[in-house]
């Protein structure tokens, strides 16, 4: 019988709450059952959100009470899913775990809603979200079947970057392949989330369990994502699914731009605090009108910044080149994404894209199916039809973890984790 299935993602953003969030999952996932779709991928982070811009008043040694604050802000609004910090992984999966008396569910209510949506729609759906457990954030993935409900959930293990203070990491075992059937079609399915995907060991782990369907939320717009996915169908000889937010400035969630803008004033009025210690004050020749010593800011061709600093015996090369501070960190953020945050083009404030997306497919020999999705913030959903004997065909003369692995000479061993190829 045909091995095909029609597969999609969805170029989401998160909303201000988790309802309204939810909410649009739903629309989304109903959108693409009307289209026959069997399976859907949502970003990473999508429940409970990725806190691009936000920098929670961290730096080397310090800690603001308004990053604290936001922090808060960020906490509420993440998922329970009702597992533990160490993660029950079966026990979590097949509901062995205790319910609190009087409660109908452990957790939130978010699984059972994304189960009773999956049952309802006949689509299996993988999001990415940030579950709250204990006093801990982390950065996950949950497999959620039409007939059996949750299939299985992981967690980011090495979150990048400024995440690491917000998201804890989450244990290898989890890298566990989830297998199912579709219409027949045996699906041996794994998640690697954002930079996960330049773990060649994690890739190789999951290679090694036979995945035929990788599953890649992001949120990495950079062009360099997408040869990477080209390069993870190519070795894998898998069907790669790579969904990320598109989001404009304004449209960021309010617990991001409400609670920045609360700092932002609060902070203008306070004396600056160093873990609840107030600092020592600045003196005249530390500081200008503007709060920083002037400079002149010019980005090439290349997108480099340089950033050069006016002494005060030197001349002024041009007025012009000065920019204020307010715009100068989003001169610099547009600079590296290649967008253009200061409105040169005439639109209003907040029109810039904070993310440009890039969700795209990808076959199992790393053929262009769906290339990269730019600058679509809502009803970005992409849909294919997906031949998995494709998957088969192409390893004739690859597979990176049988026949082409040379497993006499080279071995992975991942602690807690069986990476042989589920049954």
């Amino acid at each position: 019988m045909p091995q095909k299935l029609k597969l999609a993602v969805s170029q989401s953003r998160t909303l201000s709450t988790l309802k309204d969030t939810l909410d649009a999952l739903a629309s989304t996932t109903r959108q693409a059952a009307a289209q026959g779709v069997d399976l859907i991928l949502f970003p990473e982070a999508y429940l409970g959100g990725y806190p691009r811009t936000c920098g929670f008043g961290a730096t080397v040694g310090s800690r603001t009470d308004e990053g604290r604050e936001q922090f808060l802000h960020y906490f509420r609004s993440c998922v329970d899913l009702g597992d533990t910090p160490l993660g029950a992984g079966d026990d979590w999966v097949d509901r062995h775990l205790p319910v609190a008396k009087g409660e109908e569910c452990r957790g939130d209510g978010t699984r059972e809603y994304l189960e009773r949506l999956a049952k309802e729609t006949g689509v299996f759906i993988v999001t990415g979200l940030v579950e709250k457990s204990g006093g801990s954030l982390y950065c996950a993935a949950v497999y959620v079947c039409p007939r059996l409900g949750c299939l299985g959930k992981r967690r980011k293990v090495m979150p990048t970057g400024s995440e690491r203070l917000v998201w804890a990491q989450g244990s290898p075992s989890t890298l566990r392949a989830v297998t199912t059937k579709i219409k027949g079609v045996k699906l041996t399915m794994a998640a690697a989330i954002c930079w996960e995907n330049m773990m060649p060991l994690l890739r190789y782990s999951l290679y090694s369990q036979n995945v035929n369907l990788w599953l890649a939320p992001t949120a990495d717009a950079r062009d360099s994502w997408w040869p990477l996915m080209r390069t993870v169908g190519n070795e894998g000889r898998c069907f790669v699914l790579s969904a990320i937010s598109c989001v404009k400035r304004k449209n960021l969630p309010g617990w991001i731009s409400d609670v920045k803008a609360a700092s932002s004033t609060s902070s203008s009025a306070q004396q600056p605090m160093t873990n609840g210690a107030p600092l020592p004050a600045k003196s005249p020749s530390e500081t200008s009108a503007h709060g920083r010593r002037r400079s002149t800011f010019t980005v090439p061709e290349e997108k480099h910044e340089v950033v050069l600093p006016l002494t005060k015996d030197a001349p002024d090369p041009t007025e012009s080149a000065i920019i204020p501070d307010d715009d100068l960190s989003a001169t610099l953020k547009a600079a590296q994404q290649g967008t253009n945050s200061v409105n040169s083009s005439g639109d209003s404030p907040g029109e810039d894209y904070v993310c440009r997306g890039g969700s795209c497919i990808v076959g199992p020999m790393g053929n262009v199916i769906c290339e990269p999705l730019w600058d679509v913030e809502d009803g970005g959903l992409l849909i294919t039809e997906a031949d998995f004997e494709d998957c088969e065909r192409g390893r004739l003369d690859l597979d990176v973890a049988g026949s082409y692995s040379r497993n006499d000479a080279f071995r992975l061993t991942v602690e807690g984790l069986d990476i042989n190829p589920p049954p």
